[in-house]
């Protein structure tokens, strides 16, 4: 009952901050899943070649980035992460994934497998994820990222 009840009395205001003017700053224009997938192609690119201007212009300076194993970064402290040689992407590879775009914003979900270094420690992360872009100013910024680590295979 509780859950009905949520679902419907909410979705006016879900539905409320995709508005102009009560969704993401300054997000104007419609996007789309061509753009999308090239947006979200580039930033692996920037990462794996440690392309920090790269990722300065694709990052949105509000960037809530969500690892999977609970860290939470933003804009500043992950690139930060890289800059240091804490974190090193060494591939970053897309699997199936499914892009739905909302006027200006466009969501990424799916699976993901990275090579990374972090720590010192080489790991090989499979993940589902969803990523979040938003067209601001005519470009398209990466907002949001939250992914869960998938159990290795049996």
């Amino acid at each position: 009952m509780f859950g009905e009840f949520t679902k419907w009395y909410l979705l006016p205001l879900r539905l409320g901050a995709l508005q102009e003017g009560s969704g993401p700053r300054d997000c104007v224009g419609a996007v789309t899943v061509a753009e999308v997938l090239a947006a979200e192609n580039a930033r692996y690119e920037a990462q794996v070649a440690n392309d920090f201007l790269a990722m300065e212009r694709l990052f949105g300076d509000d960037l809530v980035y969500i690892h999977s194993g609970t860290t939470v970064d933003t804009k500043a402290s992950f690139i930060e992460s890289m800059r240091s040689g804490i974190v090193r992407y060494r591939t970053m590879t897309l699997g199936d994934v499914a892009v739905r775009c909302y006027g200006c914003l466009g969501i990424v979900t799916g699976s993901t497998t990275f090579e990374v270094t972090a720590h010192g420690q080489d790991l090989t992360l499979d993940l589902l994820f969803h990523a979040i872009w938003a067209r601001r100013a005519n470009v398209l910024q990466f907002v949001s990222w939250q992914a869960t680590r998938l159990p290795a295979p049996a």
